[in-house]
């Protein structure tokens, strides 16, 4: 006979069923919940009762002994062993594809026969692109970019199973036991007070009871003015949307209904769009722009690469003649200074030559014997005539 569990045991499976992973399903027409033994064997090792405390021995050491301890609840009726049972397609939908699969079956060898003899006629080189062509196509289908194919989850159903024994593994466990959880029961009690308390309205004070009629006139008023602005703004929106002609979409408040926060369901105040043909000349014309701009930039880009070039070039040019250049450099530095002072002096008017020291002292040594010649020739007759 098995007894009524003690105070430990009840805390154990309540750790459990809190703690270790659960799915729910349908079993003999039930919802219930299952767990897998591995993984409720690992939530055990990772409990309280798997340390020691000063005095005393740790209540889970190994997996074999959380095994033999969840035999014990299983005996006590927390939780009970089911088998899983994949479900079978009916038998029409088996019939139906295996005629399916007949007739593409017969429709593939005749397509096969008829490429067999095209095939004869076609060269090694064909035969070789197609490979490589399905190597590339695998290769894509490889990259992690590439979205996967949905796998197809089998359905099973859960039965109860004849040996009711726990295992480590991949077995699959049926809660029994369903304790309250702690919030439930918090939230379970103040709705209750709550409810007195409304009851018992009549006999609160006269300041509470004035609090909280004011309280509630004020959150009446503020439900109809939304619902009033909600009303109000269709009404504005229709009126504008028929003067215009559908032209004008005015839209006062128009989060006001939308999916959003308090204070984002008042922003923005207003929305207008204009949706007429000047709308659509305006969209055609700032398409056509971004279209000249983008060819701008690539014609730009185009004459810089041009420029980059001829730049380039003309630095290999010039790197290329200097050595060769160098001399006539200098030369024709001399004559450009000898035309800029010829030009100085046309343009101020004064014909005249820059003459250096040692010129001007051989010109004076030159006029000097000039006029002794002269003298000495003039002295020359006077003496012959004496």
């Amino acid at each position: 006979e098995v007894g009524e569990p003690f105070k430990e045991e009840k805390a154990v499976a309540k750790y459990l069923r809190f703690n270790c992973p659960t799915k729910s399903t349908n079993m003999m027409g039930h919802r219930v919940d299952y767990f897998i033994a591995s993984k409720a064997v690992d939530c055990l090792l990772d409990s309280k009762w798997a340390k020691a405390k000063k005095g005393e021995e740790a209540l889970f050491t190994t997996r074999e002994s959380v095994v033999d301890y969840c035999n014990r609840l299983l005996k006590k009726q927390f939780f009970h062993r089911a088998l899983k049972v994949m479900k079978m397609k009916p038998d029409k939908d088996t019939k139906k594809e295996k005629e399916k699969g007949k007739a593409e079956s017969g429709k593939e060898e005749e397509k096969k026969s008829k490429k067999e003899s095209g095939k004869d006629e076609k060269t090694k080189k064909e035969k070789e692109k197609k490979k490589d062509g399905e190597k590339e196509e695998c290769k894509k289908d490889e990259t992690p970019g590439t979205p996967k194919k949905k796998e197809t989850k089998r359905k099973f159903k859960l039965e109860p199973h004849e040996d009711q024994v726990f295992l480590d593994g991949n077995e699959v466990y049926v809660w029994i036991y369903d304790p309250v959880h702690f919030k439930t029961f918090a939230m379970g009690l103040v709705l209750v007070i709550a409810v007195i308390a409304a009851t018992l309205f009549p006999l609160w004070p006269a300041e509470m009871r004035v609090g909280v009629y004011y309280l509630s006139v004020g959150a009446g008023c503020f439900v109809a003015s939304i619902l009033l602005l909600a009303v109000a703004r269709c009404i504005l929106f229709l009126i504008i949307w028929l003067i215009t002609g559908g032209r004008h979409h005015f839209w006062f408040l128009p989060n006001l209904t939308a999916d959003v926060g308090f204070i984002d369901s008042f922003r923005p105040l207003y929305t207008h769009e204009y949706k007429g043909p000047k709308a659509d000349l305006k969209k055609e014309e700032k398409s056509e722009s971004k279209k000249q701009q983008k060819y701008d930039s690539e014609e730009k880009s185009d004459s810089e690469k041009k420029e980059e070039d001829d730049g380039k070039t003309e630095v290999t040019r010039n790197s290329g003649t200097d050595g060769s250049g160098g001399e006539r450099h200098s030369d024709t530095d001399s004559d450009r200074r000898e035309d800029d002072r010829s030009q100085h002096s046309s343009g101020n008017g004064n014909d005249f030559e820059m003459i250096t020291k040692e010129e001007l002292e051989q010109q004076t040594d030159e006029g000097d014997c000039e006029e002794e010649e002269e003298e000495d020739t003039e002295s020359r007759p006077s003496h012959e005539k004496s």
